[in-house]
């Protein structure tokens, strides 16, 4: 049984369409939240192994904006896009391609392994005037708080990768691994709330196309950050990073706020890496502040 979600209410009173759209050989699946005449457009690229429903919480906290969130090639209903590697210089081009397509000119939006594609995107030339990122990658993760758990995880990502098809996919699928991830990264002490977020990986955290692309988009996420591509984007930036994040430690997250051109760095406290689930009004705060005529963003 479903766990209720507490963002429910506020989603609800939001218009959703979901439109598809060619790209780069392939068929991105997308989501289309808010009024179509708002003023501001913001493209949404979630985290690895999530989808679309994944950065929900925070849409529903952004009324007024229009987000347009997909589901990355090989993820949800995004099938993988054919003939390629799935690294990071392949998302990158997908996402420039993808805004091109159906929103140019948008704010781009990245989460976790999202802020890696985002930023490659943007430092290669994508057309945006301004950038969030919501716990960025900005460090690796294999020297994060948690680098052994990583180093674990990478190993179990090699042995889903190359056992027999059958028992590397199940393993990869396996809820009670996906459980432990769940709770590993949950801080909130409500368990109503953690409810909710273990349902939210439950249902979509194995949303994954295959195991090949699954792969590869864990080498590109523990084989990038953040860091390489900031001093190339020079749109300004909003980091929106978590005090207690256990993939890029805060003390990281203030040092790559200095690498970019024009960066502004919010906070969080008593959150980790799941500022969307545990903390999206607070997220959403930071991003309308940002996104206002007179705010930050608009420098």
């Amino acid at each position: 049984m479903a766990s209720p979600n507490p963002y429910a209410p506020l989603l609800d009173a939001i218009p959703v369409e979901r439109r598809e759209v060619p790209i780069l050989g392939g068929t991105t699946a997308f989501w289309v939240y808010g009024p179509e005449d708002a003023g501001t457009t913001v493209i949404a690229v979630h985290g690895f192994r999530g989808e679309h429903h994944g950065l929900e919480p925070v849409v529903a906290h952004l009324p007024e904006v229009r987000v347009i969130s997909p589901d990355l090639p090989g993820f949800g209903e995004t099938p993988p896009l054919p003939g390629v590697r799935h690294d990071i210089d392949a998302y990158a081009a997908w996402l420039r391609e993808f805004a091109a397509a159906v929103a140019p000119g948008a704010v781009i939006l990245g989460h976790s392994f999202g802020s890696i594609v985002v930023s490659a995107a943007v430092a290669a030339g994508l057309t945006t005037p301004r950038v969030i990122l919501v716990n960025p990658i900005g460090a690796p993760a294999l020297e994060g708080p948690r680098g052994l758990l990583t180093r674990l995880a990478v190993l179990y990502y090699w042995a889903g990768a190359r056992l027999p098809q059958r028992v590397g996919d199940a393993l990869l699928r396996n809820g009670l691994i996906v459980r432990v991830m769940s709770e590993s990264m949950a801080k909130t002490k409500d368990a109503a709330l953690r409810r909710f977020i273990h349902d939210q990986h439950d249902t979509y955290f194995s949303r994954f196309a295959d195991r090949d692309v699954l792969h590869d988009a864990f080498v590109a996420s523990v084989s990038h950050d953040v860091r390489e591509f900031a001093p190339r984007i020079a749109q300004p930036t909003l980091l929106v990073a978590a005090v207690r994040d256990d993939i890029t430690p805060i003390e990281a997250e203030r040092h790559l706020a200095t690498l970019f051109p024009d960066a502004e760095l919010v906070e969080i406290d008593d959150v980790g890496h799941l500022i969307h689930y545990e903390t999206p009004a607070a997220a959403a705060t930071a991003i309308t502040r940002f996104l206002a005529p007179s705010g930050p963003g608009m420098r």
